[in-house]
């Protein structure tokens, strides 16, 4: 089960993506595992030497009764103290974002594909549309000839 963030690529330059771990509750993962899950208004934030990512959604689960969660509740991110204090470098010096790309699984885990970040202009967003038609509209034609 993957779960992505696709407006992120239309909105952001992507510069660097790192791999990261999620502190979740048990109702969260099986949650997830069901697939309701959304990240596409999410952001992290680094507050006191932690990555925390706000506004992720994650439906509560169906058989979790009392102990279910928060469904928008902040969740801090696993990563390695030298992957944060870069990471708030460039955040405070270049002026970079922090955005989920995609949900993911991995050895059983909960993992989150983090990307840095720098939002696009509207005239950015109308090149890169511009370029993906020009190469659907070659791949048709090529297509059609063999």
């Amino acid at each position: 089960m993957e779960i992505v963030n696709r407006i992120a690529r239309h909105e952001y330059f992507i510069e660097e993506s790192f791999e990261c771990g999620l502190a979740l509750t048990g109702t969260e993962i099986k949650s997830i595992r069901n697939g309701n899950a959304n990240i596409k208004d999410s952001y992290a934030i680094i507050r006191n030497s932690e990555v925390i990512l706000l506004n992720m959604y994650i439906a509560q689960y169906n058989e979790g009764n009392i102990f279910n969660h928060n469904e928008t509740r902040s969740r801090k991110l696993l990563l390695h103290k030298k992957e944060i204090l870069k990471l708030n470098d460039k955040i405070r010096l270049e002026g970079y974002t922090l955005v989920p790309l995609k949900i993911y699984f991995k050895n059983n885990r909960a993992k989150l594909q983090l990307g840095l970040c720098k939002g696009k202009k509207n005239y950015d967003k109308r090149e890169t549309i511009k370029e993906r038609d020009i190469k659907r509209h070659l791949e048709k034609t090529l297509k059609s000839r063999f």
